[in-house]
């Protein structure tokens, strides 16, 4: 009776019957559901865009990351505590090599051959685990994303290879007049440029997006992938200990948590949109609009648009 109720307000009679938990499992459970059925939505709603591919490779995979201990798949998504959910994997996985998350360095949270992806199993491999496995991601507000993966990857001196790799192409692309050096470099790119780059038809017909900004309905295909759960980054720690708890680990195992100083936040990512105009903002929103809708992010009020 009283999972159908969202909350215990109007059930006073049954507090004494009911333990605090289950109920609070019981709201969480709506919670998620309500999630899911946003993406579903969104998936109807804009099947035309959403199932251009019908059928996925193996090579749609790589970033559904595979626990068989606990029959567990969990989507990463760069810039949205895939760190720390890769530490926890290598704990799950790690068959007692590791207990705790904390205690594993970040780049080797991020060595590949550390944890086991989808993308190597057999095709009937993959359909068995994609139907009977608990899947679940983690997502965020679009543009505070966004603006994260732009300052981790353009404005920290020791990310050289992501400034020769991406950055000397937007600086010739979008730079007018640019240095030799900065053609050289790359290690200078504006925020305004990394959005024109973004925005620009031939980016997209170039190469796929670098996962750092790619959106998250194509890394992880929830249009063609069913997940169980879905957990945000605004609510991260109570939605990741549910997912340990639903995996039968929550009593020896928590998600990390520390706060980090240098965290992109709501009024970060305004200040960084306040020099894009207006028809930018509407091209970008436009490549993100997907992954607005899907995860239930409403149009950012610092958006001016066309």
């Amino acid at each position: 009776l009283y999972n159908n109720q969202k909350g215990s307000e109007s059930l006073p009679a049954l507090d004494l019957l009911v333990p605090v938990l289950p109920l609070q499992l019981s709201n969480t459970a709506i919670l998620h559901q309500i999630r899911r059925d946003q993406v579903t939505d969104t998936c109807r709603a804009n099947s035309v865009s959403s199932r251009k591919r019908r059928v996925l490779t193996p090579n749609d995979l790589k970033h559904l990351v595979v626990d068989e201990d606990h029959e567990m798949i969990y989507c990463y998504v760069p810039k949205v505590a895939c760190t720390n959910w890769k530490r926890v994997m290598m704990v799950l996985t790690g068959r007692g090599k590791y207990s705790d998350p904390m205690e594993i360095p970040a780049n080797e949270a991020h060595v590949s051959s550390n944890l086991k992806t989808l993308n190597q199993y057999s095709i009937p491999e993959i359909n068995h685990r994609l139907k009977n496995y608990m899947k679940f991601l983690f997502v965020r507000e679009p543009f505070e994303r966004l603006v994260s993966a732009y300052r981790n990857k353009f404005t920290q001196k020791y990310n050289t290879s992501f400034h020769k790799r991406y950055g000397t192409k937007i600086v010739r692309r979008q730079r007018k007049n640019a240095t030799q050096e900065a053609l050289r470099k790359g290690d200078d790119v504006k925020f305004e440029e990394f959005v024109a780059y973004l925005i620009d038809p031939h980016t997209q017909r170039e190469e796929p997006f670098n996962e750092h900004w790619q959106t998250v309905y194509s890394l992880c295909h929830p249009c063609h992938i069913h997940y169980d759960l879905i957990g945000k980054y605004e609510t991260l720690e109570e939605d990741s200990n549910y997912v340990l708890q639903l995996a039968g680990v929550g009593n020896y195992l928590r998600f990390p948590t520390y706060a980090k100083s240098t965290r992109t936040t709501d009024e970060m990512t305004t200040e960084f949109f306040q020099n894009i105009s207006s028809l930018h903002q509407t091209q970008l929103y436009e490549v993100y609009k997907l992954d607005f809708l899907m995860f239930n992010y409403s149009v950012p009020s610092y958006l001016k648009l066309e």
